[in-house]
Protein backbone atom coordinates (compact mmCIF):
# COMPACT_ATOMS: atom_id res chain seq x y z
CA UNK A 1 0.00 0.00 0.00
CA UNK A 2 1.71 3.40 -1.35
CA UNK A 3 1.79 5.88 1.90
CA UNK A 4 1.24 8.81 -0.16
CA UNK A 5 0.94 8.55 -3.78
CA UNK A 6 -2.59 6.42 -5.50
CA UNK A 7 -1.77 2.81 -6.70
CA UNK A 8 -2.65 4.36 -10.11
CA UNK A 9 -0.03 7.56 -9.85
CA UNK A 10 2.86 4.77 -8.60
CA UNK A 11 2.23 2.58 -11.82
CA UNK A 12 2.11 5.42 -13.81
CA UNK A 13 5.54 6.65 -12.47
CA UNK A 14 7.04 2.92 -13.39
CA UNK A 15 5.39 2.79 -16.83
CA UNK A 16 6.11 5.98 -18.27
CA UNK A 17 9.16 7.01 -16.39
CA UNK A 18 7.43 10.13 -15.01
CA UNK A 19 4.85 11.54 -12.13
CA UNK A 20 3.50 14.91 -12.09
CA UNK A 21 2.32 17.07 -10.74
CA UNK A 22 2.54 16.47 -7.00
CA UNK A 23 1.78 18.94 -4.70
CA UNK A 24 4.21 19.71 -2.06
CA UNK A 25 3.38 22.88 -0.32
CA UNK A 26 1.16 25.80 -1.05
CA UNK A 27 2.45 28.94 -3.45
CA UNK A 28 2.56 30.62 -0.73
CA UNK A 29 5.33 28.74 1.31
CA UNK A 30 7.41 28.29 -2.32
CA UNK A 31 7.49 32.19 -2.68
CA UNK A 32 8.93 32.28 0.67
CA UNK A 33 11.47 29.35 -0.04
CA UNK A 34 12.34 31.31 -3.25
CA UNK A 35 13.06 34.56 -1.29
CA UNK A 36 14.94 33.03 1.17
CA UNK A 37 17.06 31.67 -1.66
CA UNK A 38 17.39 34.92 -3.61
CA UNK A 39 18.50 36.11 -0.49
CA UNK A 40 21.53 33.66 0.24
CA UNK A 41 21.84 34.36 -3.49
CA UNK A 42 22.62 37.70 -3.09
CA UNK A 43 24.78 37.18 0.35
CA UNK A 44 27.15 34.84 -0.83
CA UNK A 45 27.29 35.34 -4.78
CA UNK A 46 30.38 33.28 -4.66
CA UNK A 47 28.99 30.52 -3.14
CA UNK A 48 25.46 30.57 -5.26
CA UNK A 49 26.17 32.12 -8.71
CA UNK A 50 25.67 30.11 -11.69
CA UNK A 51 28.46 28.35 -11.90
CA UNK A 52 28.06 26.94 -8.23
CA UNK A 53 24.52 25.35 -8.11
CA UNK A 54 25.17 21.61 -7.19
CA UNK A 55 24.57 20.44 -3.34
CA UNK A 56 23.32 23.84 -2.32
CA UNK A 57 21.11 21.50 0.44
CA UNK A 58 24.53 21.06 2.19
CA UNK A 59 24.97 24.58 3.01
CA UNK A 60 21.60 26.03 3.15
CA UNK A 61 18.99 25.01 5.92
CA UNK A 62 15.92 25.44 4.06
CA UNK A 63 16.79 23.63 1.48
CA UNK A 64 17.76 20.40 3.51
CA UNK A 65 14.47 20.77 4.89
CA UNK A 66 13.00 20.40 1.70
CA UNK A 67 15.39 17.59 0.33
CA UNK A 68 13.64 16.21 4.25
CA UNK A 69 10.27 17.39 3.42
CA UNK A 70 8.06 14.40 4.13
CA UNK A 71 5.72 14.27 1.61
CA UNK A 72 8.68 14.10 -1.06
CA UNK A 73 10.14 11.45 0.77
CA UNK A 74 6.59 9.34 1.17
CA UNK A 75 6.66 9.90 -3.07
CA UNK A 76 9.94 8.76 -3.21
CA UNK A 77 9.37 5.65 -1.02
CA UNK A 78 6.01 4.71 -2.98
CA UNK A 79 8.54 3.96 -6.40
CA UNK A 80 11.62 3.32 -4.97
CA UNK A 81 11.13 1.94 -1.60
CA UNK A 82 11.99 2.54 2.02
CA UNK A 83 15.82 2.29 1.95
CA UNK A 84 17.24 5.22 0.38
CA UNK A 85 19.59 8.58 0.60
CA UNK A 86 20.39 11.48 -1.42
CA UNK A 87 22.71 11.46 -3.84
CA UNK A 88 23.35 15.33 -4.49
CA UNK A 89 21.04 18.32 -5.89
CA UNK A 90 20.95 20.98 -8.56
CA UNK A 91 19.46 24.52 -8.38
CA UNK A 92 17.98 24.80 -11.88
CA UNK A 93 17.84 28.20 -12.57
CA UNK A 94 16.97 29.91 -15.81
CA UNK A 95 17.01 33.87 -15.87
CA UNK A 96 14.36 36.09 -17.66
CA UNK A 97 13.93 36.07 -21.62
CA UNK A 98 17.34 34.45 -21.87
CA UNK A 99 18.78 31.69 -24.04
CA UNK A 100 19.92 28.92 -21.68
CA UNK A 101 18.26 25.70 -22.27
CA UNK A 102 18.40 21.33 -21.09
CA UNK A 103 19.14 19.74 -24.22
CA UNK A 104 17.54 16.15 -24.43
CA UNK A 105 19.68 13.68 -22.10
CA UNK A 106 19.26 10.77 -19.70
CA UNK A 107 20.50 11.47 -16.06
CA UNK A 108 21.84 8.38 -15.55
CA UNK A 109 24.19 8.82 -18.81
CA UNK A 110 27.21 10.21 -16.70
CA UNK A 111 26.35 9.82 -13.19
CA UNK A 112 28.63 6.65 -12.47
CA UNK A 113 26.17 4.57 -10.15
CA UNK A 114 25.49 0.92 -10.06
CA UNK A 115 21.98 1.13 -11.14
CA UNK A 116 20.01 3.31 -12.87
CA UNK A 117 17.10 2.81 -11.27
CA UNK A 118 16.48 6.15 -9.29
CA UNK A 119 14.23 9.01 -8.79
CA UNK A 120 14.51 12.56 -9.21
CA UNK A 121 12.10 14.71 -8.13
CA UNK A 122 11.66 18.21 -9.45
CA UNK A 123 10.53 20.77 -7.23
CA UNK A 124 8.77 24.42 -8.87
CA UNK A 125 9.90 27.50 -6.67
CA UNK A 126 8.60 29.67 -9.61
CA UNK A 127 5.89 28.59 -12.63
CA UNK A 128 7.23 26.08 -14.44
CA UNK A 129 5.58 26.80 -17.67
CA UNK A 130 6.00 26.42 -21.72
CA UNK A 131 6.81 29.98 -22.07
CA UNK A 132 9.14 29.58 -18.79
CA UNK A 133 10.94 26.62 -19.99
CA UNK A 134 9.41 23.80 -17.75
CA UNK A 135 10.99 20.02 -18.56
CA UNK A 136 9.94 17.77 -21.51
CA UNK A 137 9.42 13.86 -21.21
CA UNK A 138 9.17 11.20 -23.36
CA UNK A 139 7.11 8.60 -22.16
CA UNK A 140 8.48 5.14 -21.57
CA UNK A 141 12.01 6.17 -23.12
CA UNK A 142 13.53 4.65 -19.67
CA UNK A 143 12.67 1.12 -20.62
CA UNK A 144 14.99 1.39 -23.36
CA UNK A 145 18.99 1.29 -23.00
CA UNK A 146 21.28 4.03 -22.19
CA UNK A 147 21.25 6.32 -25.92
CA UNK A 148 24.69 7.48 -27.05
CA UNK A 149 24.77 10.99 -26.03
CA UNK A 150 27.05 13.52 -28.00
CA UNK A 151 29.45 16.23 -25.41
CA UNK A 152 28.09 19.29 -27.52
CA UNK A 153 29.73 22.25 -24.90
CA UNK A 154 27.44 24.43 -25.56
CA UNK A 155 27.44 27.70 -24.78
CA UNK A 156 23.60 27.99 -23.96
CA UNK A 157 23.21 24.18 -22.66
CA UNK A 158 22.80 24.52 -18.81
CA UNK A 159 24.21 20.68 -18.29
CA UNK A 160 27.65 19.94 -18.01
CA UNK A 161 29.09 18.96 -20.72
CA UNK A 162 25.91 19.77 -22.84
CA UNK A 163 24.97 16.42 -23.31
CA UNK A 164 22.41 15.72 -26.02
CA UNK A 165 20.87 12.47 -27.37
CA UNK A 166 20.18 13.07 -30.96
CA UNK A 167 16.79 11.61 -33.28
CA UNK A 168 14.41 12.38 -30.66
CA UNK A 169 10.48 11.65 -31.56
CA UNK A 170 9.75 15.35 -30.33
CA UNK A 171 6.43 14.72 -31.14
CA UNK A 172 5.93 12.57 -27.90
CA UNK A 173 6.97 14.92 -25.92
CA UNK A 174 4.97 15.28 -22.76
CA UNK A 175 5.51 19.05 -21.01
CA UNK A 176 5.46 19.27 -16.82
CA UNK A 177 3.37 22.28 -16.02
CA UNK A 178 4.08 22.91 -12.90
CA UNK A 179 3.00 25.81 -10.11
CA UNK A 180 5.18 27.13 -7.38
CA UNK A 181 5.22 24.03 -4.53
CA UNK A 182 4.49 21.60 -7.08
CA UNK A 183 6.92 18.34 -7.97
CA UNK A 184 7.84 16.25 -10.72
CA UNK A 185 9.28 12.66 -10.67
CA UNK A 186 11.48 11.61 -12.66
CA UNK A 187 13.20 8.13 -13.22
CA UNK A 188 17.45 8.27 -14.10
CA UNK A 189 16.69 6.61 -17.40
CA UNK A 190 13.99 8.62 -18.76
CA UNK A 191 15.07 11.07 -22.18
CA UNK A 192 14.07 14.57 -21.00
CA UNK A 193 15.58 18.61 -21.84
CA UNK A 194 13.63 21.76 -21.37
CA UNK A 195 13.71 24.72 -23.83
CA UNK A 196 14.75 28.90 -23.29
CA UNK A 197 12.71 30.79 -20.12
CA UNK A 198 10.85 33.54 -22.81
CA UNK A 199 8.67 35.39 -19.57
CA UNK A 200 10.22 38.37 -17.70
CA UNK A 201 10.29 36.68 -14.48
CA UNK A 202 12.93 33.49 -13.54
CA UNK A 203 12.40 29.95 -13.48
CA UNK A 204 13.46 28.36 -10.16
CA UNK A 205 13.50 24.92 -9.54
CA UNK A 206 15.15 22.88 -7.17
CA UNK A 207 16.39 19.03 -8.58
CA UNK A 208 16.80 16.71 -5.76
CA UNK A 209 19.01 14.16 -8.08
CA UNK A 210 18.59 11.89 -7.01
CA UNK A 211 17.73 9.46 -4.19
CA UNK A 212 18.71 6.16 -4.52
CA UNK A 213 18.48 2.56 -2.82
CA UNK A 214 21.18 1.94 -0.35
CA UNK A 215 22.33 -1.04 -2.37
CA UNK A 216 23.19 1.55 -5.04
CA UNK A 217 27.13 2.22 -5.12
CA UNK A 218 29.39 5.16 -6.85
CA UNK A 219 31.01 2.91 -9.32
CA UNK A 220 33.21 6.66 -10.69
CA UNK A 221 34.12 8.63 -7.99
CA UNK A 222 33.59 8.56 -4.20
CA UNK A 223 30.71 6.92 -2.34
CA UNK A 224 29.66 10.09 -0.67
CA UNK A 225 25.41 9.68 0.44
CA UNK A 226 23.56 11.91 3.00
CA UNK A 227 21.05 9.17 4.84
CA UNK A 228 17.47 9.56 4.46
CA UNK A 229 15.67 6.41 5.05
CA UNK A 230 15.91 2.53 6.14
CA UNK A 231 19.52 1.42 7.74
CA UNK A 232 21.67 3.11 5.98
CA UNK A 233 24.72 1.47 4.04
CA UNK A 234 27.28 -0.90 5.72
CA UNK A 235 29.72 -0.68 3.28
CA UNK A 236 33.41 0.71 4.94
CA UNK A 237 34.60 3.03 1.80
CA UNK A 238 31.15 5.00 2.23
CA UNK A 239 31.44 9.08 3.14
CA UNK A 240 28.78 9.59 5.11
CA UNK A 241 27.39 12.97 4.89
CA UNK A 242 26.10 15.76 7.51
CA UNK A 243 23.35 18.14 7.52
CA UNK A 244 23.95 21.21 7.80
CA UNK A 245 23.24 22.59 11.73
CA UNK A 246 22.96 26.55 10.33
CA UNK A 247 23.36 28.10 7.17
CA UNK A 248 26.31 28.37 5.21
CA UNK A 249 28.99 27.74 8.71
CA UNK A 250 32.13 26.92 7.83
CA UNK A 251 31.78 23.19 8.24
CA UNK A 252 29.03 22.93 5.64
CA UNK A 253 30.84 25.09 3.17
CA UNK A 254 34.26 22.71 3.50
CA UNK A 255 32.01 19.84 3.17
CA UNK A 256 30.17 20.74 0.12
CA UNK A 257 33.07 21.59 -1.77
CA UNK A 258 34.85 18.35 -1.16
CA UNK A 259 31.44 16.44 -2.63
CA UNK A 260 31.46 19.46 -5.46
CA UNK A 261 34.51 18.18 -6.48
CA UNK A 262 33.73 14.75 -6.41
CA UNK A 263 30.83 15.46 -8.33
CA UNK A 264 33.09 17.21 -10.88
CA UNK A 265 35.61 14.21 -11.18
CA UNK A 266 32.21 11.92 -12.12
CA UNK A 267 30.15 13.86 -14.23
CA UNK A 268 33.31 15.13 -16.43
CA UNK A 269 35.12 11.74 -16.11
CA UNK A 270 36.94 10.91 -19.26
CA UNK A 271 35.12 14.39 -21.32
CA UNK A 272 37.62 15.84 -23.50
CA UNK A 273 36.91 19.36 -21.60
CA UNK A 274 35.72 20.80 -18.49
CA UNK A 275 33.79 23.89 -17.61
CA UNK A 276 33.36 25.82 -14.74
CA UNK A 277 30.44 23.83 -13.78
Amino acid sequence: MPKFLSSQQVSHYHEQGYLSPIDVMSESDAADLLAHLEAAESEHPEHLGAENRNNAHLVLTFLDQLAFNPIVLDAVEDVLGPDFSLWGSVLFIKEPSSKYFVSWHQDATYAGLSSHDYVTPWIALSPSNQETGCMSMIPGSHKAAIRPHEDTYGEDNILTRGQAVADVDESQAVDLILKPGQMSLHHGEIIHGSQPNRSTQRRVGFALQSYTRNDVRQVIGENMWLPVRGEGRSSSDTTVLSRPVRSMSAESVALRERVNKNFGDILYHGATQRRNY
